[in-house]
């Protein structure tokens, strides 16, 4: 059986299963240049099925992560129903609905096809994209999202490969998510692309200071704003908000009178603005541990998956891993909802199959997307070859080592794509990481990103617990862990404000290519830790071929690409 899984919303995104095993999963960002796209993903779903080696009509069903009917019977017309607010909200939006009506005409549409669709629930879709692929077994199942169809999120347990639901009263407008999103739009970023940086933001600022002109702390508000009730409930305070009413404002009168108006983007960044932050992300971090605290003394689980968009707030992971609540944690690598694609995909195989193998769809590798032979590399490279010099290097793990030692930025350019927003040594920009000075460098003059934005570690694992306070592997980067105090001045490029680190571990059977650089550069110095950011700069997404690696590296102040076995410089003009 061969299912096109699809996610036709932001972040859109195609996965190709063929029986029991993900053949390929890409994103269309990575073609239309459209950062969280939510573009039809056609190109997306013509490179997987070139990866799967798939002709189009062999295709047996295509599976979409999402419930058109239910998300317009419960957001729009129920909502209308039981507040006249909502009346003009419908209206405003008849056009989204429309397009949403007709998703499954869109499809046919678009690529011709007459067999079997199917759709299937957002966050059923998000907990089967973490369950089935970490093999853990039993598990508790979170996922974490501004909104699937109507409800913000969903707990539930894996088990014998089924995923069991045992809650999903979060609903619209209570959104972690959301709420989230409305602080992002506040601060001067934009919603549903530069969270993120909020994360990154937070630990300069002091949630526990006052409010100028108010007897109230930030933290104080923040838990009026988002209210934790019992067991796995929290509110969201109505008088904070606005985005249930409409659109494009977000935040709500009482949000604006304690804490003035917004700041846009172009404005000064104050400690009034960190302070926000701080206490967004605390307050997020206090419900969600309450709600796991409750899960894990109920249920006893050990285990836990991790999925949707506020799964990658690895700030929030690291505090769950330090809780000690769990002693395994798989945060899904697109847990955004980019994902849906491949949650969607395996829950059709299993509508459709009956299926007894425990671990049957266990794969913890994320490398989905496109790939190049050196003779392909070799064929752009040439077309470039005026403005470049390269050569093929017999040992290119050895070669960029030493470039690297010598203080020189690299594009690293290998193998197959990662599926997900995190670079994971495929279609990276590396460094060593040392001196501190190296972060505010490829900030200022190679990233173009705010200067508090931290950058991440990628480590040999064996080294990890000598390194940082992880007790397990973090492959994907979504674990943000403090470094042990002995070792920060030797990789303090890597260390945020906080003292923690996004690492990433590196396995031989993970990553082969980067784990021989990573050995060859702990030769030269010591030290089995890169500086590990994603090849592209601020407001791209992630190079996907050559020719796109190529001209972002002319483009920057990259020093050296290292594509394939090739190494590649700039000539001199």
């Amino acid at each position: 059986m061969i299912i096109l899984g699809l996610n036709l919303g932001h972040d859109s995104s195609a996965t190709i299963l063929v029986n029991n095993k993900v053949k390929a999963s890409c994103e269309q960002e990575r073609y239309n240049k459209i950062k969280h796209t939510n573009d039809f993903p056609i190109e997306a779903i013509r490179d997987c099925l070139k990866i799967s080696k798939i002709n189009f009509k062999e295709i047996d069903i295509i599976s979409v992560g999402f419930l058109p009917m239910k998300y317009i019977k419960e957001l729009y017309l129920k909502t209308a129903v039981e507040d006249e607010n909502r009346i003009k909200f419908l209206i405003d939006d008849i056009e989204r609905i429309k397009k949403v009506y007709n998703i499954e005409n869109l499809i046919r549409l678009k690529l011709r096809y007459k067999k079997k669709i199917e759709f299937n629930d957002h966050h059923l879709c998000h907990l089967a994209s973490a369950y089935y692929p970490s093999g853990l077994e039993p598990t508790l199942l979170v996922s974490y999202d501004g909104l699937g169809e109507f409800e913000s999120g969903y707990f539930a347990i894996g088990k014998k490969n089924k995923i069991s639901i045992i809650h999903k009263e979060n609903k619209y407008p209570n959104s972690l998510g959301l709420i989230y999103a409305a602080v992002t739009f506040f601060l001067g970023w934009k919603i549903n692309y530069d969270e993120g940086i909020i994360m990154g933001l937070a630990p300069y600022g002091n949630p526990k200071q006052n409010i100028p002109g108010f007897k109230k702390t930030y933290i104080e508000v923040f838990r009026d704003i988002i209210q934790y009730k019992s067991g796995l409930d929290y509110i969201i305070n109505k008088n904070y908000i606005s985005y249930h009413k409409q659109r494009n404002t977000w935040v709500g009168d009482e949000f604006l009178k304690i804490f003035g108006k917004r700041r846009l983007f172009k404005n000064k960044l104050t400690i009034h603005h960190k302070n926000i932050a701080a206490a967004l992300q605390l307050r997020v971090e206090e419900v969600v541990l309450k709600q796991l605290r409750y899960l894990q003394k109920k249920y006893k689980y050990k285990s836990l998956g991790i999925s949707g968009g506020v799964g990658l707030n690895c700030s929030l992971n690291g505090k769950i891993h330090n809780s000690g609540l769990f002693k395994n944690i798989f945060v899904q690598p697109a847990s955004g909802d980019a994902g849906l694609s491949y949650g969607t995909a395996i829950l059709s195989y299993l509508r459709n199959k009956k299926v007894n193998k425990l671990g049957l769809f266990k794969n913890q590798n994320f490398y989905l997307g496109s790939s190049f032979k050196n003779t392909d590399i070799l064929k752009t490279l040439n077309k470039f070859k005026k403005r470049l010099n390269f050569f093929k290097s017999n040992n290119i793990f050895k070669d960029t080592s030493l470039q690297l030692n010598s203080g020189n930025i690299i594009g690293w350019f290998q193998g197959s794509s990662e599926f997900g927003p995190r670079a994971l040594g495929n279609r990276s920009i590396i460094c060593k990481p040392f001196p501190k000075k190296m972060k505010d460098h490829l900030n200022k003059n190679v990233k173009f990103r705010e200067e508090f934005r931290p950058f991440a570690p990628a480590i040999i694992d064996n080294y990890r617990e000598q390194y940082f306070q992880l007790n397990q592997r973090s492959d994907h980067m979504l674990i943000a862990s403090k470094i042990k105090s002995k070792m920060k001045k030797k990789v303090e490029a890597i260390v945020h404000i906080d003292d923690t680190c996004r690492v990433q571990t590196v396995t031989k059977n993970s990553n082969e290519r980067f784990y021989k650089l990573l050995t060859e550069f702990n030769y030269l110095t010591n030290i089995p830790v890169l500086l590990n950011t994603s090849f592209n700069v601020k407001g791209q997404p992630i190079v996907n071929n050559p020719e796109d690696a190529i001209k972002c590296f002319l483009k920057y102040k990259i020093d050296l690409l290292a594509i394939g076995d090739y190494l590649v410089s700039k000539k001199l003009k």
